[in-house]
């Protein structure tokens, strides 16, 4: 299977590598645009500001790239939030490809949010075989509300998305390569798409 993990300057492209290693995957890390347009499902990582992510997209034109994608692709941590119309981290209009806003958190809990959370209310392919108490791991401070495309659900201080789904777009707020052997198993059931 060809798989693109794309490689835009996102801290966590060599953990998500790793992690696709494990399960017996070798990704291709490019910003080609025929490479990505050729591979059978691509991942989008990301971690760090909204704002610095879509500038390294916007150089590359992979802004104008991703939403066209018509295989399976996976967002991870800010590579979901980039998938929305917009961010308030950095105020930045982001790839549009899920219609809402991400937003700061305003809870009177630490920030960011870090660490082991649970994910509730599952409704997409990528959690299948996971079980509803299972946890998996999160650093954000800015969140994706509930909306129409949300596929799962965690709390922290308010109830947001942490996945959404439209077409062959999904995405998990939380970081599968950190997240043990749930995570291995969400990366598995996507690529096995």
């Amino acid at each position: 299977m060809n798989i693109a993990l794309i490689d835009y300057g996102a801290g966590n492209v060599q953990s998500v590598k790793y992690a696709l290693n494990r399960l017996g995957y070798e990704p291709i890390l490019t910003k080609n645009h025929d490479e990505i347009c050729s591979a059978d499902k691509v991942i989008f990582p990301g971690v760090g500001s909204a704002k610095a992510a879509m500038e390294q997209l916007q150089q590359s034109g992979l802004d104008k790239l991703i939403p066209t994608l018509k295989q399976p692709v996976l967002g991870i941590c800010v590579g979901m939030q980039l998938m929305c119309k917009y961010s308030h981290e950095g105020d930045v209009k982001c790839l549009g490809i899920i219609d809402t806003e991400v937003k700061r958190f305003e809870v009177d809990l630490k920030i960011p949010h870090m660490g082991w959370n649970t994910v509730s209310n599952f409704n997409s392919v990528l959690f299948n075989n996971i079980e509803l108490q299972e946890q998996v791991y999160f650093v954000h401070s800015y969140y994706v509300p509930l909306n129409e495309n949300t596929v799962a659900v965690t709390q922290y201080g308010i109830e947001f998305s942490a996945a959404v789904q439209k077409d062959n777009f999904y995405a998990v707020q939380f970081h599968t390569e950190k997240s043990g052997e749930v995570g291995s198993q969400i990366l598995k059931q996507f690529l096995e798409l």
